[in-house]
Order: C-alpha cells, then sequence, then structure tokens
C-alpha cells in the first residue's frame, strides 16, 4: 500500500506528491502506518538513523544527514532500578529534534521546497536551522521572546532568520499559521515527517536492545513527537513480527503545565482545566498539544500512563544525573525525575529493561543549570 497523508479524524487523504503541513480543513494529519521492516533490512554500514531508511515513508534519495542517531545507551544506578539512559544530546545540534528535522527536510527538499518556516522555543528551531544550512535551504524561525538565548544564539549561527514573537507560546505558533501563507510551515508539530523521523528511536532502541523492546520507556513530553514517534515505530516493529509486545511508554511532565497528565488521570480522551504555572522544564511548556487525543491513546494502548513531576524533584534529579556524568537541560530531567515517582508507584520493577530518554544537552540551557545544580 502505498504512503499517503491522512486525517485521522475524517479518513480524508492527500497524495505525498504535494508537499503540505495539514488538511484542506486545517486538521493535523499523519502518515499512514509503516508495514515496518526486519533486521535484514537495516542497511548496517550506515552510522546514522538512515540506516532505518527502509521503514521511512517517501522516496527520499538524497538524504541531509550529519550522523543523527546512534546514540549512546548507558545504564545507571538510580536507587533499586539501573535504567538505561538513551543520551539523545550527543545529536548534532544537540536533541533528539535532529530525527525529525533530518527526516523532514530531506522529504521537503526532494519535493521541491528550498525554503521554510518554524515556530520554536529552542531545540526545534535549532535542528530546523542546522539541517536547513546542512542543505542548502533558506530557514526562518520564530521564537518566543523568553527563549533560552543560548538556544537562539544557535539558531543564528547557523544562518537562519529569527523573530521574537511576545506573548505565549501559542501566539508563536499562531504568528507562523499567518506566515505561512508566504513560506513553507516546516513545523515540528505540524509537519507528519518530523514525526516519521523520531520513530527511528523506536527502530534503535530494537537494535541496541539484540532485536527486542525493552520493558518501558520515559520520555519528557511536550507536543508529544517523542512520545508518538517511539509508539509508531514499536508498533510498526509489532505489525512485522518482529517484537512480541509493545513497550510501555510513559509521559514525563513538569507538575507546572502537565495537559496530558491532567487528561490522562481523569480517563479523558481531549484537554481538560488544569492551572498553568511557569517551569524550568520549557521544552515542554505546551499548555494545549495539537495531537494531545494521540499522546493518550499511545500511553493507554500500551499500558503506560502520564506523570506529573513538581519542579523541586525536576532540580534534584538534574543534579543527580549531572553527579553521574549525565550533563542534560531541564526538561530532560523531568524524565528521569519520574524513575522515583513510577517505581514507588509499583509501576517499575527492578527486573525491567527500563530506558529514560534524555532529550537534549544541558549547553542548550547551560546558564540555567548552572544556577540550579549551584543551589
Amino acid at each position: 500500500m502505498s504512503t499517503s497523508y491522512f486525517d485521522p479524524l475524517s479518513g480524508a487523504a492527500y497524495p505525498l506528491d504535494v508537499p503540505r503541513w495539514r488538511g484542506d480543513d486545517g486538521a493535523a494529519l499523519l502518515l499512514t502506518p509503516g508495514a515496518g521492516i526486519g533486521s535484514d533490512e537495516i542497511a548496517r554500514g550506515t552510522r546514522s538513523l538512515w540506516r532505518y531508511r527502509a521503514a521511512l515513508a517517501g522516496d527520499i534519495a538524497a538524504p541531509i544527514s550529519m550522523g543523527e542517531g546512534c546514540t549512546p545507551l548507558l545504564e545507571r544506578d538510580w536507587g533499586d532500578l539501573r535504567p538505561l539512559f538513551k543520551c539523545e544530546w550527543f545529536s548534532p545540534t544537540g536533541s533528539f529534534k535532529d530525527r525529525g528535522a533530518s527526516v523532514m527536510l530531506s522529504f521537503l527538499r526532494e519535493s521541491g521546497v528550498r525554503a521554510v518556516l518554524e515556530d520554536s522555543s529552542g531545540n526545534g528551531g535549532s535542528a530546523i536551522a542546522g539541517y536547513g544550512a546542512a542543505g542548502g535551504m533558506r530557514v526562518k524561525v520564530l521564537a518566543p521572546a523568553y527563549a533560552s538565548p543560548a538556544k537562539i544564539a544557535q539558531v543564528r549561527a547557523y544562518g537562519a532568520e529569527v523573530e521574537l514573537v511576545e506573548g505565549p507560546r501559542e501566539a508563536t505558533q499562531q504568528e507562523a499559521i499567518r506566515q505561512s501563507a508566504k513560506i513553507f510551515y516546516a513545523s515540528h508539530n505540524w509537519q507528519p515527517f518530523f514525526i516519521e523521523g523520531v520513530k527511528t528511536l523506536a527502530y534503535e532502541l530494537w537494535e541496541d536492545f539484540g532485536l527486542r523492546a525493552p520493558d518501558a520507556v520515559i520520555v519528557p513530553v511536550g507536543a508529544g513527537s517523542l512520545l508518538l514517534g517511539l509508539h509508531f515505530g514499536f508498533a510498526e516493529l509489532l505489525r512485522a513480527g518482529q517484537i512480541a509486545r509493545l513497550p510501555r511508554l510513559f509521559a514525563a511532565q513538569p507538575a507546572n503545565c502537565a495537559p496530558v497528565s491532567a487528561s490522562f488521570a481523569v480517563g479523558a480522551d481531549g484537554p481538560v482545566s488544569c492551572e498553568f504555572l511557569p517551569t524550568i522544564a520549557e521544552g515542554t511548556a505546551i499548555k494545549a498539544p495539537l495531537r494531545l487525543r494521540l499522546m493518550l491513546k499511545a500511553l493507554r494502548e500500551t499500558g503506560g500512563e502520564a506523570v506529573a513531576v513538581p519542579e523541586p524533584e525536576i532540580v534534584a534529579a538534574l543534579r543527580r544525573l549531572a553527579a553521574q556524568g549525565l550533563f542534560v537541560e531541564p526538561t530532560s530531567a523531568t524524565a528521569a525525575a519520574a524513575l522515583d515517582r513510577l517505581h514507588a508507584a509499583g509501576k517499575l520493577d527492578s527486573r525491567e529493561r527500563v530506558v529514560v530518554v534524555l532529550s537534549g544537552s544541558g549547553l542548550k540551557a547551560a546558564d540555567v543549570v548552572a544556577n540550579l545544580c549551584a543551589g
């Protein structure tokens, strides 16, 4: 079956040969589910996520690649647990979003797109700017005025045009949608090929574990591309008969901004009322995730759940990680902090193979991390 864009709510489908970021009615789109691949289809001579190109949609003859993927998986002591930390900050621009940027921009360039617009509070913009530069594409990034100066400096260093937008994170997205009439909106939240790239993390963990699935994976969640990418990737491997079951997926959010956790806790399928306060985990400060329903579905289908982590526990986890040589931004520490809460609630067993995805480098927010670790 050929791959197409499709609307999971209405069932409307659109061909891939016309670049788009949403449906004709404004709906968020996905790609039709992939069939998965077997171990014999891994391009073992390729040291990047493109070793799994047989699992990727679209006909991409010339990928934009800087060696993204193939990140370390490190085991560490964490109380009674021995989790494995997937160090996605080893990616070229410093975060897991390089996976999505590489695949999305490769596909768009192959489709004739030469200039793109992105809206981001930091890591997404850095990834799109970096891979746009590597692929000879013009990039404009809209960012909230409060975004980390270090992340904005990185975006500018790649040569991207930057426009800072006052107001909450949602104002930046609204401005990007307004400007999308003039330049293609390659949003890491809207464009399905971004999630297509992130799903390679599931394939990589499958290979890391000797062609088996881990028992559980904990990820920081804001807009949800990490959670959904893992769900889609592992679902493909299950469909292909390569794994016996889906790993339990857990979404970690700061308690100060936890819309996924709030909905999950009351059994809702959509948004519910909840309080929003400032958080040090700025990468997950998304009040109204575009794909909330799909995230809740992923958690329930895998037997996982959402965890809301108070700010002091995020800081404690950040320090604890640094004391073990793992220098990450606060957003990543949220996932590590969830380990203790899940273990205390009996959701994790010390005999299980548990992965915690560390999504971004501490260098992205070096001043903030330095202050938190010095306190």
